[in-house]
């Protein structure tokens, strides 16, 4: 059986997941802040014997050290980098101290999360990284300015996946940074193109066909590479 081990998992695109990983016969370490009360998350371990549920606050970087020590001698064949804060901001009104908490779970976590699991990561049969990013990271795709904290967190996580899709090739780790589309979640709104069925169901071919040879590319939902 397969693991995957996903972060913010108690609502959207990352419940998402879990639920169609569980659906699928993996075997899910699903991860939130507070488990106790994602009721739906709950639900589906209920339904699903494949699902664990852990606690994990990504911007608590004592905690990520302490769960990859709990899991030492587990194998993680995917580890889906999920969780993620969109602060508002515009110009003339921007928040800087949401803007650093913002680097540090959309960009700084995900790099944390993969140097801790690595070696679970490198023992495993697939060995694949995926992160979850935005168009609104990418320098090309910005043509209405604004959001400058979720913009430039997003950019951020893509330089360090493409760095980290070099620095691992040697550990024969592929790495792909995954754009979800405009997803009716919470964070995306109700006015969303797609729901996170399609969304995810796309993310997951997409993980499922990354290797080495495509390695450090960033792709939409829908199998297209976006330019960033």
């Amino acid at each position: 059986m397969n693991t995957v081990f996903i972060t913010g998992t108690n609502r959207g695109i990352g419940l998402e997941f879990v639920k169609q990983y569980a659906t699928d016969g993996w075997r899910v370490i699903a991860c939130c802040r507070e488990p106790a009360s994602a009721y739906e998350l709950r639900a589906l371990a209920q339904q699903h014997q494949n699902i664990q549920l852990q606690a994990l606050d990504v911007a608590d970087f004592t905690q990520i050290d302490a769960l990859a020590l709990q899991f030492k001698d587990e194998k993680i064949d995917v580890l889906i980098n999920n969780a993620g804060v969109y602060p508002a901001s515009s110009f003339g009104n921007v928040d800087y101290e949401d803007w650093a908490f913002a680097y540090k779970v959309n960009s700084m976590a995900p790099l944390k999360m993969v140097q801790a699991f690595t070696p679970h990561i490198a023992k495993s049969a697939l060995k694949k990284i995926a992160t979850l990013s935005s168009k609104m990271g990418s320098l090309d795709d910005n043509t209405s300015g604004g959001s400058y904290s979720y913009r430039t967190s997003k950019a951020a996580v893509n330089m360090v996946m493409k760095s980290l899709a070099i620095d691992l090739k040697p550990y024969g780790i592929s790495v792909v940074t995954l754009h979800p589309g405009w997803v009716q979640t919470d964070m995306g709104g109700p006015n969303g193109l797609i729901d996170t069925f399609t969304s995810v169901t796309g993310l997951r071919e997409v993980i499922a066909n990354l290797s080495l040879n495509n390695s450090g590319k960033f792709i939409a939902y829908d199998g297209k590479e976006i330019a960033w």
